[in-house]
């Protein structure tokens, strides 16, 4: 445990540093004491009697309690010590891309939607060119894979166009065709005089499995790939459209399956459905837009720990966090 009166120069908060130290730090909650400074690694405050008092939230990235059903911006883990356990397993494995998220997740807050996205796109192509995700590219069989040449289907019926993921052979993976062919169905809907909804669906047993892993690592221009990130953005058109956006998940939402969809207006999901943002395990950050969408449906803190633990979350908890609004049959 870190005495935070001792982190107050910066050769002291180097400790916590990927580069000279650990790349995280725990702080007890039931002190209350302050770090003087936010060093560059995480910092997670630790409430192991339940009783979560009142902390400067800003102030950390992550705060665990042993309490039930805990408001945010805590999250509730039954054994905080286990869950720190985990979570200091996760970082030190990739810890330069653990604390460059934070850092994004830290300036994300008060920056205009669009900010926020180019902000996270100049951290991915970063990390695109890391040793972290190098290694990952190293270690991963990724199974060459087809996509299909017509990846998303379109129906209207009056004022609702139905977008509909179609790729079930690859569940669903949000390749490049696909982002491409969603990102040019959401313009004709933004554009169109008539101002209809849309409602987007996946086919098949899940919704998506995030991003198509044989296109991981094959952009040779990492500067363009940011270019073309922030140019053809879904999220972007989903947080444009507002309430006329509707999303259903259902199944498996991985990765980009769920960070582009999480910009729309309103989203729901089947009881079946679950989340999970793994980026971190292969040494990179959400880089569809989560940083930005999934932190604003359920705070930076919780946002924190959903993408540097990799843990699932079910329906349940995503309603009950603010991820999806509603559960339907």
């Amino acid at each position: 445990m870190a005495t935070p009166d001792l982190m107050t120069g910066f050769f002291d908060l180097e400790r916590y540093s990927p580069l000279t130290g650990d790349a995280w730090v725990v702080l007890d909650c039931s002190d209350d004491t302050a770090l003087g400074a936010m060093p560059d690694g995480v910092v997670i405050g630790v409430d192991r009697m339940g009783a979560m008092p009142k902390v400067e939230a800003d102030r950390f990235d992550i705060l665990l309690t042993a309490a039930d059903n805990a408001p945010a911006p805590w999250v509730s883990c039954g054994d905080p010590d286990k869950a720190v356990r985990s979570l200091s397993l996760a970082i030190a494995a990739n810890p330069i891309a653990a604390t460059v998220l934070v850092e994004v997740l830290r300036l994300q807050e008060g920056l205009p939607f669009r900010a926020g996205l180019t902000l996270e796109s100049l951290a991915y192509s970063t990390l695109l060119r890391s040793g972290e995700f190098e290694q990952w590219l190293k270690s991963t069989d990724r199974e060459q894979a087809d996509p299909a040449r017509n990846p998303v289907s379109a129906e209207r019926d009056g004022s609702l166009v139905s977008l509909r993921l179609d790729d079930s052979a690859n569940r669903n993976a949000i390749s490049a065709p696909m982002r491409d062919a969603l990102y040019e169905a959401l313009v004709n809907v933004l554009e169109d005089p008539s101002r209809p909804d849309v409602e987007i669906t996946g086919a098949g047993k899940c919704f998506s499995v995030g991003g198509l892993l044989p296109e991981f690592g094959t952009a040779q221009d990492a500067a363009k790939a940011h270019r073309i990130r922030c140019q053809r953005s879904p999220s972007r058109l989903l947080h444009l459209l507002g309430h006329r956006a509707d999303v259903v998940f259902h199944g498996a939402c991985i990765g980009s399956g769920v960070e582009i969809f999480a910009a729309a207006g309103r989203c729901r999901a089947r009881r079946d459905a679950w989340f999970q943002l793994p980026e971190l395990s292969m040494g990179l950050i959400p880089g569809a837009g989560g940083t930005v969408t999934v932190s604003r449906a359920i705070g930076r803190h919780r946002a924190a720990w959903f993408m540097l633990s990799g843990k699932r979350i079910d329906a349940g908890l995503a309603k009950d966090w603010g991820l999806i609004e509603d559960i339907v049959e």
